[in-house]
């Protein structure tokens, strides 16, 4: 549908390097252009601009630590939340206190509820969890949440059988897989828009177009979209093959599956159903169990990640690779169990929020970049539908023109100020060779793409 390909916007958001060499100082979204947050309201598709500035603001490091100041707003559009979810993402105005060498620990750090990691455009990421979990002793079955008994121990106690927010909370979800909690907006998966999945579980999009933070490519190493509490990177869904930085490009595997059973010890019956809640197999986290696969590294650890080279950590300055973690999707690229990290950290948990920036600090400097400085992503090509452009982030509106064999122009578009991509609608348009012009002012690039049926 068009309005699905809408959703498509900001393809892996501004995910390009500088020339500073440690990714944990680099690889942030930081908001040059005055970019606002956005969001939608029940009923009207036309999105509500906000006051309040999106992405990254500073980034400010020195030796041993990085220091990001951020609003928790994404510049996609945020909302509706539809499972009677009244919060509206709103303002966070955290300093995240990251290290720059995280080191491996102990490995039993168990994932909590609430923040255990921050995206690069300082969106908080939140683990399974949604703080429902069963309780034997309920009316309905469950404890914890909106109309709930408490549960013993308080809202963020881990339970015997603690409920998987993805399947559950999918109609409260936003195009963007997110929602806020007490106007906290995060994510708990791979934060892209749910109309790009192979097999789509949401209509969401539908109505309320949104962007994710970037968007799934089988064919490249898949974006550096974050870090966890223990300073460790986040990557996207797909990496090399091999752990040293070679063996093409595939989809990195969860390890975890779900258990061949019909009972819960002590719980409720898989498919049992009390009062309006129905306890599927997958309705908790306790319904997973972790398999091993040793001789394959495209299948990730206990933690769901693996020590390797990525683009940005390369073998020629990480010789022994770093610790990533990767936000599994399944072969339909839908969430797969754990999502990004967990159930426990590789690492012990470093990153902390502070409320000033030591002295002595050096703030990173965002740069402009005219048209010869843009990697300019043309996707899919050959097309069909449409086509999606993604540059960096522009701090000024780029014109778009599609252009046929005789020199004429037959579609046009923008990446406007603050945003990534542009989407050309291509259904409607003769089979055959075209040029996609980018603009930016006098700067130009053109780029050869091919529209098939």
């Amino acid at each position: 549908m068009k309005q699905q390909i809408v959703g498509i916007a900001a393809l892996l958001m501004g995910l390009f390097a500088s020339a500073q060499t440690n990714p944990a100082i680099t690889n942030w979204l930081v908001n040059t252009t005055g970019i606002t947050g956005r969001h939608y309201v029940a009923g009207n598709s036309t999105p509500i601009v906000d006051a309040v500035l999106a992405n990254v603001q500073t980034v400010q490091y020195n030796n041993t630590h990085v220091y990001v100041s951020a609003t928790g707003i994404p510049a996609y559009i945020t909302g509706p939340f539809q499972d009677g979810n009244p919060s509206l993402a709103t303002a966070q105005n955290k300093i995240f206190k990251i290290p720059l060498n995280p080191v491996q620990g102990t490995g039993n750090v168990a994932t909590t509820g609430g923040n255990i990691g921050v995206f690069i455009n300082g969106v908080a990421l939140f683990d399974y969890r949604d703080g429902v979990a069963y309780s034997a002793t309920g009316t309905n079955g469950v404890c914890g949440g909106p109309g709930n008994p408490p549960c013993p121990g308080g809202p963020m106690a881990t339970q015997a059988y603690n409920r998987d927010a993805i399947p559950a909370e999918r109609a409260g979800f936003d195009c963007a897989k997110a929602h806020p909690a007490m106007g906290n907006y995060h994510h708990h998966q791979n934060p892209s828009a749910f109309n790009l999945d192979l097999v789509v579980t949401s209509n969401i999009c539908d109505l309320y177009p949104s962007d994710g933070l970037y968007v799934i490519n089988p064919n490249v190493h898949s974006p550096l979209l974050g870090f966890a509490y223990d300073g460790f990177p986040i990557y996207g869904a797909y990496g090399y093959a091999n752990t040293d930085g070679t063996g093409g490009i595939t989809r990195m595997k969860s390890s975890y599956q779900l258990k061949n059973q019909t009972s819960r010890p002590n719980g409720p019956s898989v498919g049992q159903t009390i009062g309006n809640q129905t306890f599927f197999n997958g309705y908790f986290r306790e319904d997973y169990e972790y398999v091993a696969h040793p001789n394959d590294p495209t299948y990730l650890d206990i933690h769901n990640g693996r020590v390797c080279n990525t683009p940005e950590y390369p073998a020629s300055l990480y010789p022994n690779g770093i610790y990533c973690y990767f936000a599994t999707v399944d072969e339909n690229h839908k969430s797969a169990y754990p999502y990004v990290v967990g159930p426990t950290f590789y690492g012990n948990i470093t990153v902390s929020t502070v409320t000033t920036v030591p002295a002595g600090t050096t703030i990173l400097a965002t740069d402009t970049h005219s048209i010869t400085d843009l990697s300019v992503r043309i996707a899919p090509n050959p097309a069909s539908d449409y086509i999606a452009i993604q540059t960096q982030l522009s701090e000024v509106d780029m014109q778009i023109d599609l252009i046929n064999e005789l020199g004429q122009v037959v579609k046009s578009g923008k990446i406007l100020q603050g945003s990534t991509l542009s989407i050309i609608q291509t259904d409607d348009v003769y089979a055959g060779i075209y040029f996609l012009r980018v603009s930016r002012g006098k700067q130009q690039s053109t780029f050869k793409v091919v529209i098939d049926r």
